[in-house]
């Protein structure tokens, strides 16, 4: 997958589509299409190159077909060829700083780029993520609802529930040596159909900030193809104006999934190195 996304890249036009959408997401092939100097089919064929490499995800609302920035990809690039290369260096230096000039740790900065369009029901915003795993959809459904195999990739954070229709769900960071444990969000299973559809709702608890948000909804979509199963995600029913920190850790919680499921590893991200600061011997199994 990293050749097709890395070839999507090369083209200036298919940047150029991607910076559109990351600047106004949800976009027609007509609106894009108004904004290059090329024929419609032209346009088309640049965003169906990037649909193939999965940095494009499309939704029919209604008659129309509108297009979304996927950024779990991008996430990966990064991932797979810039952090773990600068990653060790950068928390290397910032501990030698602390230990020099004893000071506690900075927090290491989480960066929230993902774009929110108007939810295809007319209620709130959503943000919608694809990735492509292999794996089958039975592995990955356990993944997602299993607790010890969610917090892997998920910053620490187990989820528990029954898993019945109209039952509940509660995440939390569990109790550890240096960490008292708190809980992350809770909501209720609205659809369970596995191991291909989950929908929940999605009350973040973590800080007062993000509790005023209110309730909002999460859709886990399975499809298979061929050996891997395709994940779509889709965070509806936000506020327009939501805080990032509800919405924007999907990328590394995708990321972290794919590589879980694919290799038995974890992977290095922002979130994940926060996760390690707080349990020294996450950092430790990983060595």
């Amino acid at each position: 997958m990293d050749d097709a996304v890395f070839k999507a890249l090369a083209d200036p036009t298919r940047r150029s589509l991607l910076d559109m959408l990351f600047e106004q997401d949800g976009q027609t092939l007509s609106a894009l299409e108004q904004r290059l100097p090329m024929t419609r089919f032209g346009v088309m064929k640049h965003l169906r190159l990037l649909e193939n490499a999965g940095l494009v995800v499309t939704r029919k609302v209604g008659r129309e077909k509108l297009h979304f920035l996927n950024p779990v990809p991008i996430r990966e690039i990064h991932d797979r060829w810039v952090s773990k290369y600068a990653g060790r260096w950068a928390v290397a230096l910032t501990s030698l700083k602390r230990q020099l000039e004893e000071e506690p740790m900075e927090p290491i900065h989480v960066p929230h780029q993902v774009p929110l369009v108007p939810s295809a029901e007319g209620e709130g915003a959503m943000a919608v993520f694809e990735i492509y795993i292999k794996t089958t959809p039975e592995r990955l459904w356990q993944a997602i609802t299993d607790p010890k195999m969610r917090a892997q990739y998920s910053f620490g954070v187990e989820v528990h529930s029954t898993w019945e229709p109209g039952s509940d769900y509660h995440e939390a960071v569990p109790a550890g040596p240096v960490s008292p444990g708190f809980p992350i969000k809770e909501g209720e299973n609205l659809e369970i159909d596995p191991p291909r559809r989950l929908v929940q709702s999605f009350r973040a608890l973590w800080s007062d900030e993000v509790k005023d948000a209110g309730v909002s909804r999460v859709t886990w979509e399975i499809i298979p193809v061929g050996d891997s199963c395709r994940l779509t995600v889709i965070h509806d029913r936000l506020p327009r104006d939501a805080n990032p920190e509800l919405y924007g850790g999907w990328p590394m919680v995708l990321s972290g999934l794919k590589t879980l499921l694919e290799t038995g590893e974890l992977l290095t991200t922002p979130g994940s190195l926060l996760y390690m600061q707080n349990d020294p011997q996450i950092d430790d199994q990983r060595q």
